[in-house]
């Protein structure tokens, strides 16, 4: 289990965005991207310090731009070439209205995320599966 999490929010609507960070924030340190450039960008430079790697990434699937699915496949490929692999990558939650079995197995299957949540998320689910993944005590 992470102590205390570091955690990018990747989500372009202001609500959804600030709900994340307000379920999330007891766990760890919050930042937030708006679009996958900036969450590229923010993935990418993360890495040049030793402490400033993400614990985990909830990402929007639509969004302007870059889109989730994008972003994933680009974090996974930065782990790639840095040597990170199996259960030393970033942890990553799809957060989206999507729940079409395409976009589910794309995330899942081809992005390799650890976990789909479908907007609303309830806070109840979002802990549960940081508990799953050992991010969070079972007790918290």
């Amino acid at each position: 289990m992470v102590e205390k999490l570091k955690i990018l929010i990747v989500e372009d609507e202001f609500i959804s965005r600030t709900l994340l960070k307000e379920m999330l924030a007891p766990f760890g340190e919050c930042h937030t991207a708006i679009n996958g450039e900036d969450a590229v960008n923010i993935l990418r430079h993360s890495y040049d310090k030793p402490d400033g790697r993400y614990d985990l990434v909830c990402l929007d699937i639509m969004m302007p731009g870059k889109n989730g699915h994008e972003v994933l496949k680009e974090l996974r490929q930065i782990e790639l070439e840095k040597g990170i692999d199996g259960a030393n990558t970033t942890k990553v939650f799809m957060v989206t209205t999507l729940d079409d079995s395409k976009n589910i197995m794309e995330a899942l299957i081809v992005g390799r995320c650890e976990a789909y949540l479908t907007k609303p998320v309830s806070r109840m689910k979002l802990e549960g599966q940081l508990r799953t993944l050992h991010l969070i005590e079972q007790g918290c």
